[in-house]
């Protein structure tokens, strides 16, 4: 089941919402089964590269189906750097993004980018709770 609009923009409001308990600035990218950014948002004050590494750790999650601080020690391996390099470079395999997993199967990933790097799962986390309740 793909990921819709509505539960995209929850996914980034539920991060927005996690990063103002944090009291932190974060950028909030949703990408959808194909790594395909879906929503996007970038807090007042946020530090506008934080949007680039947001959706890169996206990428790297949905590619994988897991979250992407898990794929951060196996980084430089020949797997890891040809499956990114095939995607066109785009995913950054560092901790800040949660995939969103359904029935089995990946549906795209919830990416943040500004805090720490557990900060930024955490807030990844929260947006994906706040959309499907888990």
């Amino acid at each position: 089941m793909a990921i819709t609009l509505d539960e995209a923009n929850k996914m980034v409001a539920g991060a927005i919402a996690q990063a103002n308990e944090f009291g932190i600035k974060i950028n909030v990218a949703v990408c959808d089964a194909g790594g395909r950014l879906l929503a996007f948002n970038r807090m007042d004050g946020a530090i506008w590269g934080g949007a680039y590494g947001a959706q890169g750790k996206a990428v790297a999650a949905t590619a994988f189906g897991r979250p992407s601080g898990e794929l951060q020690e196996r980084a430089e391996s020949p797997i890891m750097k040809g499956i990114l390099g095939a995607e066109g470079g785009h995913g950054i395999p560092s901790q800040g993004a949660a995939p969103v997993i359904r029935n089995g199967g990946c549906d795209g990933a919830v990416g943040v980018g500004g805090g720490s790097s557990q900060q930024d799962e955490d807030c990844a986390k929260a947006g994906i709770a706040a959309a499907l309740g888990s």
